[in-house]
């Protein structure tokens, strides 16, 4: 928690923000902004509020801690959607703040009167932020979706897994995650501007695109040579000495990104030759030699402990 002197001396102190956010995606954009200082109030339904706070286990005071972890630094108020009257107060409350997050299903908002392009017109100075599932344009823009729906239509579930398993989904949120960094990120520029322009604007995000900046490396890859990038479970294609090795009592993961490292390493497990080794003097060699390089790493390390 943060004292009124804190919040004050940071660089958003003064920004209002109203979230009409749930799961992940939404309430971390607005989380960051109340971070860094913005005034946020956050808008659930009365019957049971954002679908997160059911989220568990585990639970603390009756609420799961997903909720906890991406609300926390905001107000909390509940407005029936489906009152008209409620609806009218809610289109006054946000024309009177800055910056509107909302990730509600595509249309929802827009059939309230409450969209992008009616709030920014009705209220000028507005930054109205929408994260959607597929993008704003497009033969699928209606189409709600949740985080794993788009690794696995994305791309990221192919490169991510054992080598000789099946895809796997990333374990954190990555995407909600991303796309409420790169709201965040969108809101703060339009503010920027706004001081120069006196205009807000709409910011759109989405689950979708935000995979596709992530897979912007094995895009190219496969761009480059219309092949599959292979799975590595915790090691890199393009990287070696580059993942995690057995030991007699666990796992360790080494990185050594460059030839320096390498070099180092092979001195530090006792095989300083294996800097020499013209098989292994460069990073592409040691990728063209994986198979023999690995190995060998692997055998030296099973005898000892992770320590």
């Amino acid at each position: 928690m943060m004292s009124n002197t804190q919040s004050a001396a940071l660089p958003l102190a003064g920004v209002k923000v109203v979230e009409i956010g749930q799961n992940i995606a939404g309430p971390y954009a607005s989380q960051i902004l109340a971070q860094l200082g913005a005034d946020v109030v956050k808008v659930e339904r009365p019957d049971g509020g954002d679908d997160a706070r059911g989220w568990g286990p585990p639970f603390v005071h009756g609420t799961s801690t997903v909720f906890q972890a991406m609300n926390n630094g905001k107000r909390s108020v509940a407005v029936d959607l489906k009152d008209a009257a409620a609806v009218a107060w809610l289109k006054a409350y946000i024309g009177a703040a800055d910056v509107l997050i909302q990730n509600l299903r595509p249309g929802v908002l827009d059939d309230l009167g409450l969209g992008g392009e009616a709030m920014c017109r009705a209220f000028p100075r507005l930054i109205y932020c929408s994260q959607w599932a597929f993008g704003r344009t497009g033969p699928m823009r209606l189409n709600p979706g949740f985080e794993p729906m788009i690794q696995a239509f994305s791309g990221m579930f192919s490169v991510n897994g054992t080598e000789d398993g099946p895809p796997s989904r990333v374990g954190m949120p990555l995407l909600d995650l991303g796309t409420g960094v790169w709201s965040a990120l969108g809101c703060l520029a339009a503010l920027f501007r706004r001081q120069a322009t006196g205009q807000g604007c709409v910011v759109d995000t989405s689950l979708l695109e935000t995979a596709l900046g992530w897979l912007q490396v094995p895009l190219a890859a496969f761009a480059a040579t219309g092949q599959q990038p292979p799975r590595h479970r915790s090691g890199n294609a393009k990287l070696v000495v580059f993942r995690a090795f057995a030991t007699s009592d666990g796992e360790v993961v080494i990185a050594a990104a460059n030839d320096r490292l390498f070099a180092k390493l092979a001195r530090a497990i006792g095989h300083p030759e294996w800097a020499a080794d013209p098989r292994f003097a460069t990073n592409a060699l040691r990728v063209q030699h994986r198979a023999e390089i690995e190995p060998r790493i692997e055998a030296a390390l099973a005898r000892q402990t992770m320590a």
